[in-house]
């Protein structure tokens, strides 16, 4: 027995092609089935590495009973988040006004013209803990939609406005001030974790665009004490590198295990950009542990990386990566000792799994930390090393090999940055693959006019047009890479790309961008995405990429959109800045210092130019790099250096002083500058 999901694109949807619910996937076949059954849609909402969702699969999807009540009265859709996250934002901001919670599994019943009325998120079998059931949730939802459905309807009306998200803001007249960015970071301030470093309680979140905002000040307290605090935390993965997507508590100790592409991309940037500014090596570490397991663990045969790691393996949420002591001692042998002081393991252990039942007398389960009594690096390595082959013996988790163009981007901008400061070639190399798989087979050239970018890629076949996300991280990513190899095609594509951006989002009436293009399918009402959740919000990427491809073009247009945007959202941003990591950055870039500086010259000379460049972080300058003048490339015109040599202009809107040819005078005037 399969259901209409039997032929998605989507892991996560394919896992639910044998329930017993007759499941569709979002899109015209249910819209239409609910108009003309006359019943509401069931949309249930999660995405392949979702603890909750599987277990709710197991409990609720996969009984036949249950199934039979869904199939009854409701149009029932199966959505992944991460393909759909124009439909996922609706619906959260949905049930969060309807209830004050959110999460996933969510669901959202909505009319069929995609009015919300009810929602929640996870609902077990039969009450439980003062929890309605889902079958009492079904039977309650049919009901109301039966007997209360003029209610029903006036609700849907009033929540129409409620949904419309940023596009309701209008811009402001006040223009943003220096002095709102120090109002920001006194914010950040005010609600920092001094004991465990970060922001908030349990569940605690990685916060990269706010500690990228941080770094970008020079702020090194709150951003250096909370990265290391991560990187000792269980949340960080010590034997095989990358970051858990958040902690269960408010120390970092035990992670949620699922380990995502876009987490992963966004914290290895900011690691390198904290050993940048303050030379500590244990950030270079991370970033380049980071990095390396994307490309051991992520990275997928035929381009691209894919989209995550499970949380579960064998059904059991993190048995993949806990240890018990006589497992280390049986792996670690005369290293056992060191091992266990290092990871402060317990025979008690510090991981309970929540949702097991209790195991009279079993071992103690140890998520890993660095309790800072790290051997010499030649055990460690070792230590590491066959710890690791060990783990590879176990079942692993399942990977979601679906490419997001927007995850993608984000892996791009990361290995660009890392592979041009750290001399790596290989992460150089393989942000250009990434990214020539993106533009490659991540766009749709069948319709009229230049090829349509897509949002994600499984067997094979590219699928649903992209979103405003998927264009502006690409932008900043192909920004980073063509500051890291300065080949021109990359400062090309950026261009066409912001194009295609400006035409299709841009709000030419109130400035800013709306989340879905203007020839999208149509939704219950058309957004503006501001927050981070937590990967930057589409509009703060957008400006901060259109804002740098005007430095480096000229181009006035590109600034005017981003400026847009700006006026929509920095009174926010400067009032709840953790939400606004991203776009406090764009916010930086126009208020700091902005130069550009063009090197030109002979490519072994010009290599000890940039190299000066890339000694630490230099926000607000771009960097473009030729022989001579190149096509295209303002920022160059009119440049030239000697036979044999290389020079470099530092230049504030395109005026520029004389040239330097050596690596300690341009030093000088990059520290006088700035």
């Amino acid at each position: 027995m399969s259901n209409a999901l039997a032929g998605a694109s989507s892991p996560y949807l394919r896992q639910h092609a044998g329930n017993p619910v007759d499941w569709l996937p979002w899109g015209e076949d249910a819209l239409t089935r609910a108009a003309r059954e006359d019943k509401p849609l069931l949309v249930s909402i999660g995405y392949a590495a979702c603890h909750w969702c599987h277990v709710m699969a197991r409990e609720c999807f996969a009984d036949e009973e249950i199934a039979a009540l869904m199939n009854a009265s409701f149009v029932c859709v199966k959505v992944d988040r991460e393909e759909r996250p124009d439909v996922d934002a609706l619906a959260m901001d949905a049930v969060q006004s309807m209830t004050g919670q959110g999460g996933w599994p969510l669901h959202v019943f909505l009319t069929p013209e995609q009015a919300p009325f009810y929602g929640g998120t996870y609902f077990p079998p039969e009450p439980r803990h003062g929890s309605p059931s889902w079958p009492q949730v079904l039977t309650a939802v049919a009901g109301a939609w039966d007997e209360q459905r003029e209610e029903i309807t006036e609700q849907g009306a009033r929540m129409a406005a409620r949904l419309s998200g940023g596009a309701l803001l209008r811009p402001t007249d006040a223009p943003p001030e220096a002095a709102s960015l120090h109002a920001a970071q006194e914010t950040l301030r005010g609600g920092f974790d001094a004991v465990h470093g970060g922001w908030g309680g349990a569940p605690k979140f990685p916060a990269p665009s706010v500690i990228e905002f941080l770094l970008r000040r020079g702020e090194t307290a709150m951003s250096g004490y909370t990265l290391a605090s991560m990187a000792g935390g269980g949340i960080y993965d010590h034997v095989g590198g990358g970051f858990a997507r958040y902690a269960v508590d408010a120390s970092w100790t035990v992670p949620h295990f699922e380990k995502m592409l876009s987490d992963n991309a966004l914290l290895a940037r900011t690691y390198l950009h904290a050993f940048q500014l303050t030379g500590e090596t244990a950030w270079r570490r991370v970033c380049e542990e980071t990095l390396d397991w994307m490309l051991r663990e992520l990275a997928m045969h035929d381009g691209g990386f894919a989209s995550s790691l499970d949380a579960d393996s064998e059904g059991v949420e993190g048995r993949f990566y806990v240890w018990t002591l006589a497992e280390l001692r049986t792996a670690l042998g005369t290293d056992a000792d060191e091992a266990i002081a290092w990871f402060g393991a317990t025979a008690e252990g510090n991981f309970v799994d929540p949702h097991a039942p209790p195991e009279p007398g079993a071992p103690g389960r140890n998520v890993l930390e660095d309790r800072g009594l790290r051997p010499d690096e030649e055990t460690v390595r070792r230590i590491r090393a066959r710890l690791l082959e060990v783990r590879e013996r176990r079942v692993r988790p399942a990977r979601d090999g679906k490419r997001l163009t927007a995850w993608n981007a984000l892996a791009i901008s990361a290995l660009a940055d890392a592979g041009a400061v750290l001399g790596r070639a290989d992460y150089v190399g393989a942000a250009q693959s990434t990214a020539a798989f993106v533009l490659r087979r991540l766009r749709d050239g069948s319709g009229p006019g230049r090829p349509r970018l897509l949002r994600s890629f499984n067997d094979g076949a590219a699928r649903i047009g992209a979103f405003l996300e998927d264009h502006a991280l690409l932008l900043e990513a192909l920004l980073h890479l063509y500051e890291a190899d300065f080949e021109p095609r990359w400062l090309d594509e950026a261009r066409r790309l912001a194009d295609e951006l400006l035409e299709r989002f841009a709000d030419a009436e109130h400035g800013g961008f709306f989340s879905t293009a203007a020839d999208a399918e149509p939704l219950f009402t058309r957004r503006k995405e501001l927050e981070d959740q937590p990967t930057p919000a589409g509009g703060s990427s957008a400006a901060l990429g259109l804002l740098r491809l005007a430095a480096l073009t000229g181009e006035h247009r590109y600034e005017k959109a981003a400026a847009g945007q700006l006026r929509l959202g920095h009174e926010l941003a400067v009032r709840h800045p953790g939400a606004f990591g991203h776009l406090l950055q764009a916010l930086d870039e126009v208020l700091g210092p902005r130069q550009e500086l063009a090197v030109v010259g002979d490519r072994s000379a010009r290599a000890s130019l940039v190299a000066v460049v890339r000694e630490r972080p230099r926000p607000g300058l771009v960097v473009a790099a030729g022989d001579g003048p190149e096509r295209g490339i303002e920022l160059l015109a009119g440049r030239s250096a000697p036979a044999g040599a290389a020079a470099a202009f530092l230049c504030e809107s395109f005026r520029c002083q004389a040239p330097v040819h050596t690596p300690d005078a341009l030093r000088r005037i990059l520290a006088r500058d700035r």
